[in-house]
């Protein structure tokens, strides 16, 4: 059940910030996986994009289940 503590926004200032470098990090080098991989195999334009796609998809899965065990071990609220 949710509790009504304030919010600690020292810990919420903190994993925002981490979470838009980590995401910044992790997306850029889902894009760049994708055109590595798509250049290297000459898979045509189309096909990188689609793999640039899939790479930034994965990325912001592994950011979500970052976050998630992020706030996990430093609450916002408490």
């Amino acid at each position: 059940m949710p509790t009504n503590a304030p919010i600690n926004w020292r810990n919420a200032l903190t994993l925002a910030s981490v979470a838009v470098l980590v995401g910044t990090e992790l997306v850029g080098a889902g894009g760049a996986a994708g055109w590595a991989i798509g250049g290297l195999f000459q898979l045509g334009e189309l096909f990188t994009h689609i793999l640039e796609a899939i790479f930034i998809l994965l990325a912001l899965t592994g950011l979500f289940y970052f976050v998630r065990a992020a706030l996990s071990h430093e609450p916002i609220r408490g």
